[in-house]
């Protein structure tokens, strides 16, 4: 074990890499000075391990590439420090930026330390809410809309003022969509996906009715959410910020409602059960209230999503390997894209 670490002794469980050498890092910072170090593994994969720490009054939580991550995925950390960091001061949930670090003699690795966010998470519910929104469903709705208005805070924050110019590319953020999705999936390709050209050739010809650039998280959904414990319901922080960029926020708000059922009033598939929950319409007026964004040309941006998407989990598919998880993407992805074209031939949309 390395010292000072209070993970329990048990193979595959990560642990901290130099605790020695991240505890002098910390000291030139004057981040728990002096005090014991200790640390536990949250979760992690290829991309990121998450370690909750502990250090005198510092409770914090770090984000780190493993070392069997590709060296740009060091760039992406760093991108996921410029968006927390960024945030600051804004009405945005988030988890507080505390200090990033580039030096690989550090811990071999960029990583950063954010703040400890006191919730809880919808992906360790097992479907089950809970108490009080198992019972409660006023309370449960809550959830729903404070969820939505996670992304519709986000899309007001003046990203040019807080640094992030040079994040994304917002000119020709929707001209470039289809052609930069097509040739990932070129490149990833194994298969026929029977609906994408459809769909493809769908987005080509429509377009937004506006577009004002903002931050978007890529990857909004409950699953990179927490909430404050208990009732009212409480966004505490939007987390996992890998997709995190300067484009169209709007798509943030398609990649939730592309998969909202269109009956809230019965259990939904997922990993999360959305019955009780505000139907589409609910969710679209509470976005379009606070952010102060038009959302009457919200089947473009579920059909972008839902697309994207389907591309995304293909990747992960023709990656599966003996990865199980992985592998029951394969029938996803063929139902997701012949349900985005079925969508994009069906609306009356004509942006």
């Amino acid at each position: 074990m390395t010292a000072g670490v209070d993970t329990p002794d048990v193979p595959d469980v990560p642990v901290i890499a130099d605790t020695v050498r991240l505890a002098a890092w910390m000291d030139s910072l004057g981040l728990g000075t002096g005090a014991a170090l200790s640390h536990r593994y949250i979760s992690g994969g290829t991309q990121n391990e998450i370690y909750e720490i502990r250090r005198g009054d510092l409770h914090c939580v770090m984000r780190i590439p493993p070392p069997c991550a590709p060296p740009d995925r060091d760039k992406g950390i760093l991108r996921e420090w410029r968006l927390i960091e960024a945030l600051g001061g804004t009405d945005v949930p988030h988890t507080p930026a505390i200090a990033v670090c580039t030096d690989p003699s550090v811990l071999g690795r960029t990583f950063y330390l954010m703040g400890f966010v006191d919730g809880w998470s919808p992906m360790s519910t097992r479907r089950v809410w809970p108490a009080p929104f198992s019972d409660d469903v006023a309370a449960r709705r809550g959830l729903a809309f404070q969820l939505i208005e996670g992304i519709a805070l986000l899309s007001r924050v003046d990203w040019a003022a807080r640094g992030l110019s040079d994040l994304g590319r917002p000119d020709g953020f929707h001209e470039r969509q289809v052609e930069r999705w097509t040739a990932f999936l070129n490149r990833i390709k194994g298969r026929e996906l029977p609906g994408f050209d459809e769909a493809a050739a769908w987005l080509r010809a429509h377009k937004p009715l506006d577009f004002i650039p903002g931050i978007m998280h890529g990857d909004y959904q409950f699953a990179n959410v927490m909430f404050r414990h208990g009732a009212p319901a409480r966004l505490a922080a939007i987390v996992d910020w890998e997709m995190g960029t300067v484009g169209d926020p709007k798509l943030d708000l398609g990649w939730v409602i592309q998969s909202w059922p269109s009956d809230t009033s019965v259990s939904s598939d997922g990993y999360v059960d959305l019955k009780g929950m505000p139907s589409r319409g609910e969710l679209l007026a509470r976005y379009a209230a606070v952010s102060g964004r038009q959302v009457d040309d919200i089947d473009y941006y579920c059909v972008l999503a839902r697309w994207k998407l389907a591309v995304v989990l293909e990747q992960g598919y023709q990656r599966a390997g003996g990865d199980v998880r992985l592998q029951s993407f394969g029938p996803i992805v063929l139902d997701l894209m012949k349900s985005v074209a079925e969508l994009a031939a069906s609306t009356d949309y004509r942006g």
